[in-house]
């Protein structure tokens, strides 16, 4: 599974027309094969700022999928001029064959 790791800052003021939008959007991701969830969450300390992580089955359902995607343009179309400056978006992958958190552990 590869996460998807955006910061997102939003043009102060604009958070909850932001969110409003971002609630519009969402299922355009949702459709994508190969899409496992997300999380949009606010940040408390700057509250402009958000975090969105996205999980994939793989690399190229995002990249190809979601971003060669006719759905992508409407996504586009709802948030990207909500951006300032326009994120960075990083993709992750799990490292290690061991538990996934401390509490999976039955010693600790």
């Amino acid at each position: 599974m590869i996460l998807e790791v955006v910061i997102v800052d939003v043009r102060p003021g604009s958070e909850t027309t932001f969110e409003t939008a971002f609630a519009e959007a969402r299922p355009l991701i949702a459709a994508t094969d190969g899409f496992r969830g997300l999380e949009l969450q606010r940040c408390l300390e700057k509250t402009s700022r958000y975090v969105l992580l996205v999980r994939w089955r793989c690399l190229a359902d995002h990249t190809e999928g979601f971003r060669g995607s006719s759905r992508y343009l409407r996504w586009k179309e709802l948030l990207h001029h909500f951006y300032d400056p326009f994120p960075t978006v990083e993709h992750y992958e799990a490292v290690g064959n061991g538990p996934e958190s401390d509490t999976d552990r039955p010693d600790v």
